[in-house]
């Protein structure tokens, strides 16, 4: 099956370690929460669940950065994660990746690329 774009924002919505953009992404038959943030000039987008248990990162919509702006965080468990790759650093489920969600930037805007 081709993979179909979906605008997620424009490319100025999304500041280099600042807050991310909540959507939702279809995954298996399910709806289910998701983000972009920008890292080192690169977007990313991952499943907003943490691999611990089954919460969503953020502590408040859409702030997913720990005070340094260095590592997701999840505000439940304090798991950190490498907003590169999306891989747990630290905490009760070090090692686990968050889910990746294929995003692409071109022409000024972000999208979301599903199936």
């Amino acid at each position: 099956m081709a993979k179909r774009e979906r605008l997620i924002c424009t490319s100025d919505a999304l500041a280099d370690r600042g807050p991310g953009v909540r959507f939702e992404v279809h995954r298996a038959g399910a709806l289910l929460p998701a983000f972009i943030i920008r890292f080192r000039g690169v977007v990313h987008g991952y499943v907003n669940e943490c691999q611990h248990q089954a919460t969503e990162l953020d502590w408040n919509p859409g702030e997913f950065f720990d005070e340094e702006r260095l590592y997701l965080v999840c505000a439940t468990h304090g798991a950190r994660y490498d907003p590169s790759n999306g891989v747990c650093v630290d905490g009760p489920c070090a090692g686990a990746r968050l889910g990746v969600v294929s995003v692409r930037e071109r022409d000024g805007a972000i999208y979301c690329l599903e199936e």
